[in-house]
């Protein structure tokens, strides 16, 4: 096994890692029509652009990783819309791209000074979406599939492999509603220990994943697999973040990983973002978050650079004046 932890590095020098914020809703938000099954997956096709774009807001927010934009992206999922096999490797590993190349362009455009020292050349982390994304029904936030193992792993297998051929610097394996895909996920993970990955859940209350089943289960699960480096919750309400994260850091020492939506909650079947209660800023719970054991804290859905950069400001004062200066 030749894995290096990736996330050292940013740990020494900051204590803390910044992810970035939404994609899908972020692009909605700039005019990108994401109707239909393929959700952020779509502009793979139409619009790269609009995606390296807005990954290079997110570094210049202050994000030090990056998220390819294939959490919606499955060979099944492609075929749906008349591609190949091989043109629905090609956008995988497009996504993967373009992530890699707004952070080439993001480290050009820092000056040659004392400032460059303080941002780490960011990383980027491919997408390893749950099955439920792919099904496009809402199943990520109940994680009720019912199929078995095998299948499970069938479907996940060529995804990973295609992405790991793009050599993205970890896999973010997110969203994950169910202790069935965890299980899947860590044991295909044993066989590409090269690459490490952090293993996120939806959760739909302070103590369960969104399939009931308890978080803390899922977090020994990723606890034990020597692939993964980091665990915990992501697309899940900020208000019930802090409790989940002091659950996991009674289970791991590993790095825990953060990064809730606005609050909103999905409905499915009018593909609209329901109001639910008012929740404060990404900021305001940063610091807590931190002080239960998080190290990877960032934004989900209907989150943006702008709350990147101020959860930055927040955690990292010196360093988040530097980069709210580019």
């Amino acid at each position: 096994m030749n894995q290096v932890d990736p996330l050292q590095p940013f740990l020494d020098s900051q204590g803390v890692v910044i992810l970035d914020g939404a994609l899908a809703t972020e692009l909605e938000s700039r005019g990108a029509d994401l109707s239909g099954a393929l959700w952020s997956a779509r502009l793979l096709l139409e619009d790269p652009d609009a995606i390296r774009k807005l990954h290079l807001d997110y570094f210049t927010a202050g994000a030090d990783i990056a998220i390819s934009a294939t959490y919606q992206a499955s060979f099944q999922g492609f075929a749906r819309r008349g591609l190949s096999r091989a043109q629905s490797a090609s956008l995988m590993q497009l996504s993967v791209r373009l992530a890699q190349e707004a952070r080439d362009q993001f480290m050009q455009t820092l000056p040659q000074t004392r400032r460059q020292a303080d941002r780490i050349r960011p990383l980027v982390a491919a997408s390893v979406g749950c099955y439920g994304a792919y099904l496009a029904d809402g199943s990520e936030y109940r994680g009720d599939y019912g199929i078995s193992n095998t299948a499970l792993r069938d479907w996940h297998r060529p995804r990973l492999e295609t992405l790991l051929e793009a050599e993205p610097d970890l896999l973010a394996c997110e969203t994950i509603p169910c202790l069935q895909e965890a299980e899947v996920l860590v044991d295909l993970l044993t066989e590409y220990r090269d690459t490490p990955a952090w293993l996120s859940f939806s959760c739909r209350d302070q103590r369960s994943v969104s399939s009931g089943e308890r978080f803390v289960a899922c977090v020994e699960l990723a606890a034990a697999s020597p692939t993964v480096i980091a665990a915990g919750l992501n697309c899940t309400a900020p208000s019930f973040a802090e409790p989940l994260l002091r659950s996991a850091r009674q289970i791991t020492g590993k790095p825990l990983v953060c990064y809730p939506n606005s609050g909103e909650r999905w409905h499915s079947p009018s593909r609209q973002w329901i109001a639910g209660a008012k929740q404060d800023p990404l900021t305001s719970h940063a610091p807590a978050w931190k002080a239960a054991g998080a190290r990877l804290i960032g934004g989900c859905c209907r989150t943006s650079p702008s709350d990147i950069r101020d959860l930055r400001l927040r955690l990292l004062p010196r360093r988040g004046k530097e980069a709210s200066r580019r």
